[in-house]
């Protein structure tokens, strides 16, 4: 397996990343405006499977990154690669277009932070947060119960739910009740890269980003 460097071309392809979350902070612009930024961490990423229309009915590009121990992978992804990793990641093409969105990308190829550049508007997905259980006032913003005399352990309640002859005395489905909140996965669009450390693999962007730190994050830019 030969490792050339993916380098794109003036041609629109796809770029694509993994990269770590890892903290907050606080971007000086050259106006003296501060933006709230968000700095991730995005190791190299070797190519690992190419699809392709032909073959397997779409287009895609499946990746890699970090090292684990062998016995730790299946031997579906050993099968695929030369030494075992940790994550692996699909990239598809979801354009109809005709042209292939990863140009003359191949097999073993290495891919850094130097395909982006500072000022680019990418995509971002991710687990979010998980809260557990909570009550309608956090998961849906209810505002609560009346806050005077002849309330008693009903400040945070939902209220009625419904029956009483609606919908056939059942609780109408999709209901704002109380349950499992966050741990979903989200996606943010229109995201501008701040500053990019190719040497230090560490990337800038603006605003916040889904999940907590150590969420690994997948970035797009089409």
């Amino acid at each position: 397996m030969t490792c050339e460097s993916y380098v794109v071309t003036e041609k629109k392809l796809m770029k694509f990343t993994l990269a770590t979350k890892q903290n907050m902070a606080q971007f000086f612009a050259e106006n003296g405006e501060v933006i709230p930024a968000t700095i991730l961490s995005a190791d190299p990423l070797t190519v690992i499977t190419l699809k392709t229309k032909e073959r397997d009915g779409y287009e895609a590009v499946q990746v890699a990154t970090q090292t684990q121990k062998k016995e730790r992978v299946s031997k579906s992804v050993l099968g695929q690669t030369v030494q075992p990793f940790k994550i692996v990641k699909e990239f598809r093409n979801h354009s109809n277009s005709t042209d292939s969105a990863f140009g003359d990308l191949q097999k073993g190829a290495i891919l850094n932070l130097d395909i982006f550049s500072v000022g680019d508007i990418i995509t971002i997905s991710g687990i979010s947060k998980g809260k557990g259980f909570q009550g309608v006032m956090k998961r849906h913003g209810f505002k609560g119960g009346w806050n005077q005399r002849g309330q008693k352990h009903s400040h945070r309640e939902p209220g009625s739910i419904g029956g009483g002859g609606r919908a056939g005395g059942r609780v109408v489905k999709g209901k704002r009740m109380p349950g499992r909140m966050g741990s979903d996965r989200v996606t943010q669009k229109n995201i501008q890269i701040l500053d990019i450390d190719v040497a230090k693999g560490l990337l800038l962007v603006k605003g916040a980003v889904p999940g907590k730190r150590g969420t690994v994050l997948e970035i797009r830019k089409i």
